[in-house]
């Protein structure tokens, strides 16, 4: 084994790293009974740390 498949990240690194760039979560949730669509939602996420450098897209509603 190398170094960096022995190498363990804690969670709140990982968390540290994701939020500095930003995530993306998309997903699609249908439901359908004898194959008619009933509802249909759609989601879009993102999930990102507000600093200086990134203001807060909702600063003006506040």
């Amino acid at each position: 084994m190398t170094v960096v498949e022995r190498r363990e990240v804690a969670l709140v690194d990982l968390l540290d790293r994701l939020l500095a760039g930003g995530v993306v979560i998309t997903g699609d949730i249908t439901l359908r009974i004898a194959d008619v669509d009933l509802v249909r939602i759609d989601l879009n996420a993102l999930i990102s740390s507000v600093n200086e450098q990134v203001p807060s897209p909702w600063e003006d509603l506040l």
